[in-house]
């Protein structure tokens, strides 16, 4: 775990019982073909990734909220794969507004949603391209194979990747996460989990929980200790359940 988030993990522990990891790369994963998620964003603060985030329209990528934490000022890079290439033809972008989600606080992970609307239209090609969020508001049928994706680290306190990893997750049973959870920390109507023999580690938080051709989560937390842990499920934030918020920030900002 990089300095910075464990002043951000230190930093919420008297607002939990216990903490959930704050920043969560892809354990137990694999490569990702380069460029097959052309919708990917690496959210960075000083050319160091952070966070990751995907596009959800030609101006405003979507990450999230607790990454402000880190860093409350960031830049973007689209069409990565390796971070460490610049001959990727990947494009940096700096956040022209921030719309982070008014019932966000730094006391818990509810309403962990932040939109980043770019400096300027993204001109998109083969290895920049947006992905579809819901149309309405639903949940995702437990035992749904979906997929996660992240620059984070490889392991518990491993080291971060620097290609795009990916690995298959299968969504849980809401009432079963909020049993591993407690409803203090799991909110069935704005949350879902997913469990799997891979999952998110430190630095892939802000990333998108994709199921078929669909961004439906935002990795958002887990277990403080262990990455992938099989006793405290990975968290997403519920993309659905901010729809009509989500269409007033893109459809009212200029």
């Amino acid at each position: 775990m990089t300095i910075i988030s464990l002043i951000l993990l230190v930093s919420l522990l008297p607002h939990l019982t216990f903490t959930a990891r704050v920043n969560v790369g892809i354990v137990n994963g694999r490569d990702a073909k380069p460029h097959s998620r052309p919708y990917m964003v690496s959210v960075q603060t000083k050319d160091h990734h952070i966070c990751g985030g995907f596009l959800i329209s030609d101006r405003f990528v979507m990450t999230a909220a607790h990454c402000r934490n880190i860093a409350p000022v960031v830049t973007v890079v689209l069409g990565a794969h390796d971070l460490r290439k610049k001959s990727e033809n990947s494009v940096r972008f700096t956040v022209d507004s921030y719309h982070q989600h008014p019932d966000f606080t730094n006391k818990s992970f509810h309403n962990d949603i932040l939109l980043l609307k770019l400096e300027k239209n993204v001109q998109l090609n083969d290895n920049i391209k947006w992905i579809a969020i819901p149309a309405e508001e639903g949940d995702i049928e437990a035992g749904s194979v979906c997929s996660i994706a992240g620059w984070g680290l490889l392991e518990t306190k491993g080291k971060k990747s620097n290609h795009l990893m990916e690995t298959n997750v299968t969504v849980m049973n809401n009432k079963k996460c909020e049993s591993k959870w407690g409803k203090e920390h799991f909110s069935a109507s704005q949350m879902m989990c997913v469990h799997g023999n891979g999952g998110s580690c430190d630095g892939d938080s802000g990333g998108p929980l994709v199921c078929g051709d669909t961004a439906v989560g935002i990795t958002s937390f887990g277990d403080p200790d262990v990455c992938n842990s099989p006793e405290l499920p990975e968290v997403y934030t519920k993309i659905s359940a901010y729809l009509p918020w989500i269409k007033n920030i893109i459809g009212n900002v200029n």
